[in-house]
């Protein structure tokens, strides 16, 4: 990530809200992906696994939730600007200890897909969460992060487990080989 000036990019001269006008950014290939966790009691999330909660069909309904979200991000979050996604991946993870959502977005704009990734996960789980509250009313969303992202002006990193940064080098004006237009 490029080092920042501290300005808050969405409040204009007035620190009033507004949306960043991106007219003079350039096209490029742009892919996100993140992640957030839905943590849940062992047994509920054993049921959850098993298929036993939401008539079976909680983890499908969860991914397409997501998927269905990260397409309407600009209805749920006023400053984000409308993109025409390309690809959109959810993975879901149940383990003893709950369910981890990961989300990769994919298209070719002139702003970013993180929001729209992070959209995707969050939704997801709160489907998920829906379906097995009435099971685990203590269940959780956390640890809602990007991981990385890839295309545009700011260049390309990777989050590291430790929640340092690793910056990419750009190899073009679309980013790095990994920038591709398919959904990993």
């Amino acid at each position: 990530m490029p080092a920042r000036t501290g300005a808050l990019t969405h409040l204009d001269e007035r620190g009033r809200a507004r949306m960043v006008d991106v007219t003079a950014k350039g096209t490029t290939d742009r892919v996100a992906r993140a992640r957030a966790r839905l943590v849940l009691a062992p047994a509920v999330a054993g049921r959850l696994r098993r298929g036993e909660l939401g008539g079976g069909e909680s983890l499908v309904l969860a991914k397409a939730a997501g998927m269905l979200a990260a397409k309407s991000t600009p209805r749920l979050v006023p400053l984000c600007h409308q993109i025409l996604l390309d690809g959109v991946q959810l993975e879901l993870a149940v383990d003893e200890g709950g369910v981890t959502i990961e989300a990769t977005t994919v298209a070719r704009d002139r702003t970013g897909v993180e929001i729209e990734a992070l959209t995707a996960c969050l939704v997801a789980a709160l489907s998920l969460f829906e379906a097995c509250r009435g099971e685990d009313p203590l269940a959780r969303i956390e640890d809602a992060v990007v991981l990385e992202k890839s295309g545009g002006a700011s260049g390309s990193w990777r989050r590291r487990d430790d929640g340092s940064v690793d910056h990419v080098p750009v190899d073009g004006p679309d980013g790095p080989p990994a920038a591709g237009r398919a959904v990993p």
